[in-house]
């Protein structure tokens, strides 16, 4: 099914649901090279909410907690953790975009809303996805402001330096078992997104766990979507325990990409951002394995970023662990060197660390 009244350009913003949104904010900004730039507060008139808005060249992060008990962002933090609410698309038309998907069967969360300030007027709307996320459509060619309406520029004491982040690569939700194929039949006919890519339990499996997933992508394939679902295995697979702990389907990672990945890495390491390790048995082969390549295999090693090819090139990828207490949302360091892949070559040795992982937390 081919939509053609209005256009998803890409991903515009991720808004995250957390419990101290300025203790969030200071931790991206001084580990991931964020800059804080925009403020929706009490000074602003929001009476039950928080946001301080993230940015690093075409990434916008949006971190808001409650202001009082009880509130949306507070339930939803109380059932879920930290994790992100809303993925929200650039739209060519917000009103076309709500109504296309209302009446595809998709269910509102807000109908279309024009808001304006100063620096002109922003048409949003949004509808309801997997789980309790969301997908907010924000039109804002007539808008030259920082962010949004209702938000005022927000000037940090200190400054950190970009650890060389992009744009957003791919967003991945994490469904229960039984669900991917639902989620996905839901993008086709409310976006007219098409299949991407896709691999099952018999591509990505360990000794004790396996997975299914569908790369969902919209005509452009400039926003990808990966679907995942668990396996049956011997034991709790990684998308499993995401379920346990966000208690539903949810937004598992979110991959951001860099055109120097070693550069990036080590950035973020010495930030103190903690990446899930790869063991040296799994650099031996690397070479042979894939061909030459432009990095230097000890350096990936030392830093323990994993590498695959396809028939296009090869891309570079590593991990971090979650980055709040429940072990549920994760960040993902992309870079592409021709390939499209999503690391299919990877996977076995990305299942086997998180499984280590999940081993000292008990729920293997």
């Amino acid at each position: 099914m081919k939509v053609d009244s209005y256009s998803i350009k890409g991903f515009d913003h991720c808004e995250l649901y957390v419990s101290n949104a300025k203790q969030t904010a200071f931790f991206y900004q001084n580990t991931m090279g964020f800059e804080p730039i925009a403020y929706r507060g009490l000074e602003t008139g929001s009476r039950d909410r928080v946001s301080y808005v993230l940015n690093q060249n075409h990434i916008t992060l949006v971190i808001t907690a409650p202001l009082t008990q009880s509130t949306e962002v507070g339930l939803h933090v109380d059932l879920h953790g930290d994790g992100v609410k809303d993925v929200a698309f650039t739209v060519d038309n917000s009103e076309s975009a709500w109504e296309t998907s209302i009446k595809r069967g998709a269910i509102s969360v807000l109908e279309p809303q024009r808001i304006k300030d100063s620096h002109g007027e922003v048409i949003i709307s949004s509808i309801e996805t997997f789980g309790d996320t969301i997908h907010t459509f924000v039109e804002r060619q007539n808008y030259d402001g920082l962010f949004l309406p209702g938000f005022q520029p927000y000037e940090a004491t200190l400054s950190s330096p970009s650890t060389g982040l992009i744009h957003i690569d791919h967003i991945v939700g994490n469904q229960p078992d039984g669900e991917m194929n639902a989620v996905c039949e839901f993008y086709a006919r409310i976006f007219g997104w098409h299949r991407f890519w896709s691999v099952d339990d018999k591509d990505i499996n360990t000794e004790y766990s396996a997975l299914r997933s569908i790369v969902m992508a919209n005509s452009s394939e400039v926003v990808k979507m990966p679907i995942n679902e668990p396996a049956e295995g011997l034991k709790t697979s990684q998308i499993q325990e995401f379920i346990d702990y966000y208690k539903s389907g949810g937004i598992q990672h979110i991959a951001l990409s860099t055109k120097d990945i070693i550069s990036t890495v080590e950035k973020m390491k010495k930030n103190g951002v903690d990446f899930l390790p790869t063991p040296q048995s799994y650099y031996n082969t690397l070479g042979d394995r894939l061909g030459p390549i432009d990095e230097d295999i000890k350096k990936l090693a030392e830093l323990g970023i994993l590498v695959d090819a396809d028939e296009n090139g090869y891309m570079l990828q590593i991990f971090t662990r979650p980055l709040q207490d429940r072990p549920t949302l994760f960040f993902e360091i992309i870079q592409r060197k021709g390939s499209n892949s999503f690391g299919k070559g990877n996977f076995k040795a990305l299942f086997e660390s998180i499984e280590r992982e999940q081993n000292k937390r008990g729920n293997l």
